[in-house]
């Protein structure tokens, strides 16, 4: 080799360095705001050991409640939401990742739910397999619009997961309301029940549908602070629900570059 090539090969080794993919590494990166929140739903062990402690919680008030259960007594039940407490939507928020859509997206949701994707969430089948075992009803109350077959993908779902279920009076859908108290005292006329379940304040009592106020539901949530771990079980969900409407004014805002602004003032607690 030349003296000339020589001098040349460690320059042309230095550009194909800085030339190089890993030279991108500190260029800013345009995130996805959801990705986060997502990544945890997907990666964290916390996530899920999360749900196997409300489930443990809530069998320990199901054991209490059979064990002081006397004959003549309303019948035991629990009654619970569906979507992020009973079943997990992972693959769903998956895809939103995938296509970098940033906000809840009506049409994808609609268009996913009749595939039956979604799995059980950590402890839920041992738990409702409990309460089946124990003569204990099971309610589900879903909130959900996907037009006339609605409640036919919400009874598909729930025969999918291989989830109990009495007759199709136990099996809820709300279609133009999320406001689940109505159905909710039906069942409390002729039954006990022994537990809430959910993922939104909301799946306990409407009063937490607070719009725009954040400090206002948060003041609603501690009057009811004593019924945490007792009559409801609130299970983890940073990705969508209620408590987005105390920021925005609705629970599934549009994705915009507005949204986007309020999102960053709620997360540097500027609002």
């Amino acid at each position: 080799m030349t003296s000339f090539f020589k001098k040349l090969v460690p320059t042309l080794t230095l550009c194909s360095v800085l030339t190089s993919p890993l030279t991108f590494a500190n260029e800013p990166v345009n995130t996805n705001p959801l990705s986060y929140a997502v990544a945890w739903k997907q990666t964290s062990a916390e996530y899920e050991a999360l749900y196997y402690q409300g489930f443990n919680i809530a069998r320990m008030h199901v054991e209490m409640a059979l064990a002081k259960h006397k004959k003549g007594d309303k019948p035991l039940a629990i009654v619970s939401d569906f979507d992020d407490t009973l079943v997990l939507p992972l693959d769903y928020w998956a895809t939103l990742i995938n296509k970098n859509i940033d906000f809840f997206d009506d049409a994808i949701w609609d268009d996913w739910i009749p595939k039956n994707k979604m799995v059980p969430s950590p402890g839920a089948k041992e738990f409702l397999a409990f309460c089946q075992e124990n003569n204990v009803e099971i309610f589900y109350i879903t909130s959900r619009e996907q037009g006339e077959k609605t409640y036919e993908y919400a009874l598909g779902n729930i025969k999918n997961l291989g989830f109990p279920l009495k007759d199709k009076s136990h099996l809820t859908v709300l279609r133009d309301t999320s406001n689940k108290e109505t159905r909710q005292n039906e069942i409390m006329k002729d039954h006990n029940v022994v537990v809430f379940l959910g993922d939104s304040l909301n799946d306990f009592r409407r009063k937490y549908y607070v719009k725009g106020d954040v400090a206002g539901r948060k003041a609603k949530m501690q009057e009811d602070r004593a019924l945490y771990g007792q009559k409801y079980v609130l299970f983890p969900n940073p990705t969508d629900g209620h408590w987005m409407a105390s920021i925005f004014g609705e629970s599934e805002p549009k994705a915009s570059d507005a949204n986007r602004a309020k999102l960053k003032q709620a997360a540097a607690n500027k609002l």
